[in-house]
């Protein structure tokens, strides 16, 4: 019985080790590298802005996110707000109301009569935007003053298609999410300094409107796959920490799952359709989408693996002590998914995210994904 619990204790190391290889590798280029900020060329720029805003009964916060525009610190006559709308409450009649006592910026209202998806409304909306630079952004989310300008200096790079910025202000407080916030803003410097990111942010995402092209209507990664697309097609992408936006986020266990899997969901559903990427287009196929697939779709097995095996590990040993590591993985969860575990605060946003990873996976595998949204009401209770 002890040869097997050795044996298990050493096969549950190896599955635990194996999964901490993406973390080892990005650690070594970012610290050799030290990368900083956005590496794209930046140049003060004023092109004309196209921002679009899918919307879906939007009426207790749409009004808050149309005075964000506005206090933008960007000249609005250079501004067009386009708007896909969906929505069965008054959202329609409430954006109307504010445009109508504004003489700026102009408004391209698409109402939709039946609620399709968020893609095909994207598409729509792209299809539309007739400005220079296109920025998407959610109603619930705020955006720091300055982001089109900074948006606008990294995108007068010839080289650069489109980028992204920062959660720099968690709303709703939630520790968890803050963590992983600032573990992902330093992976995507350093993607960024290397080639490109993959990872692009719903509440700023910014483009080159001849860079833009149509995304599957089925998506639920839109704003990544786009920029996924762009760089496929040779333009660089890139992120950008100078480009800041808040955005709400839950803590609790539970609560984060309906948030957290849908967009990893997205994000494994999006990286098997361009399977075929890896390898290509330079270090962002050698070294960007690698790690991403080992991060999201490898790495969570792994972690699950080794926390199972090491379990029967326990109970091949002495069995009652096979309660031990589902006992510290629940004590863990129940610390960290209140902000309580101090300075190992990040590592349990990590392993939370892996969780997400691993439920999207076992989804997928399951024929589920859905391209239609849950409004989280709560959250949303923040913006008001």
């Amino acid at each position: 019985m002890n040869a097997l619990a050795r044996r298990l204790a050493k096969g549950a190391l190896l599955l635990l080790s194996l999964t901490g290889i993406p973390y080892l590798i990005y650690g070594i280029l970012y610290f050799a590298r030290k990368p900083e900020g956005s590496p794209a060329n930046k140049q003060d720029a004023e092109p004309t802005v196209s921002i679009v805003l899918p919307t879906y009964n939007e009426e207790r916060i749409i009004e808050n996110k149309l005075d964000d525009v506005l206090a933008l610190d960007y000249p609005m006559e250079k501004v067009e707000v386009v708007i896909v709308d969906s929505s069965d409450d008054s959202t329609r009649d409430i954006i109307r109301r504010w445009f109508d006592q504004r003489d700026a910026p102009t408004l391209n209202l698409i109402e939709e009569d039946e609620r399709r998806g968020l893609a095909p409304a994207l598409n729509d909306a792209y299809a539309a935007a007739e400005h220079e630079m296109v920025v998407k952004t959610d109603c619930d989310s705020k955006v720091a003053p300055d982001a089109l300008r900074v948006a606008a200096a990294n995108l007068a790079d010839p080289d650069v298609g489109a980028v992204t910025g920062r959660n720099a202000d968690v709303l709703g407080g939630s520790g968890v999410e803050e963590g992983y916030r600032g573990i992902q803003g330093r992976i995507q410097t350093l993607e960024s300094h290397l080639d490109s990111t993959l990872i692009f942010h719903g509440p700023f995402s910014a483009f080159e409107n001849d860079e833009i092209v149509p995304i599957d209507p089925d998506s639920i990664a839109d704003d990544t796959e786009l920029a996924l697309l762009i760089r496929r097609n040779g333009k660089r992408v890139v992120f950008d920490p100078d480009i800041r936006y808040k955005e709400a986020s839950h803590s609790e266990f539970s609560k984060r799952r309906t948030q957290k899997d849908r967009r990893a969901m997205g994000l494994i559903r999006l990286l098997a359709q361009h399977r075929d990427a890896l390898g290509r287009f330079g270090l962002y196929g050698a070294v960007v989408l690698p790690f991403n697939w080992w991060f999201m779709v490898v790495s969570p097995w792994l972690l699950a693996g080794g926390l199972s095996v090491a379990t029967l590990a326990g109970f091949a040993l002495g069995g009652p002590l096979g309660l031990v590591v589902p006992g510290a993985v629940g004590a863990f969860v129940a610390l960290g998914s209140r902000d309580k575990l101090g300075s190992l605060q990040p590592a349990y946003s990590l392993f939370d995210t892996q969780v997400s990873l691993l439920f999207a996976s076992v989804k997928l595998l399951r024929g589920e994904g859905s391209a239609i949204w849950e409004v989280d009401e709560e959250l949303r209770e923040v913006y008001e």
